[in-house]
């Protein structure tokens, strides 16, 4: 593994904490009710549980690929997470763009800033070869 290679796989474990510390209290109806609060978002929807519902689906899916990155960080988990934060980064944008919190504008920085990290590495044109799971196997 090269210089190159084992700091990009630190990029990715890096940005698994980070979604990890961030998403973590979104993962169960009572720790998303807890932050909903602490960040002074006024009350949760009475009586439609589907937004609460959401927040917790997209906690766990994203813990859970957290916890993969920061267990096992691969050159593919990197790939995968930049494109994930381009599509976060145009959600965001689209929030904002409708009256969102400018709190998300810190969010969508650091969303920017992961994904170009770990998008640029793959633009390089010799970025595609000689790695394992990337390209079909020739028989």
């Amino acid at each position: 593994m090269t210089a190159d290679s084992r700091s990009y796989l630190l990029l990715v474990r890096t940005s698994g904490w980070y979604d990890l510390v961030v998403t973590a209290a979104f993962v169960t109806p009572w720790t998303y009710a807890l932050l909903h609060e602490a960040l002074a978002l006024g009350p949760l929807p009475e009586g439609n549980p589907v937004p609460v519902l959401y927040a917790n689906l997209m906690g766990s899916v994203i813990v859970v690929w957290s916890l993969l990155r920061v267990l096992r960080p691969l050159p593919l988990h990197g790939l995968l997470d930049g494109v994930a934060r381009v599509l976060f980064t145009t959600w965001q944008a689209y929030a904002l763009a409708h009256g969102a919190p400018a709190v998300v504008w810190l969010f969508l920085v650091v969303e920017v800033t992961f994904g170009v990290a770990q998008l640029a590495p793959w633009a390089r044109p010799d970025a595609w070869r000689n790695r394992p799971g990337l390209r079909p196997e020739t028989p």
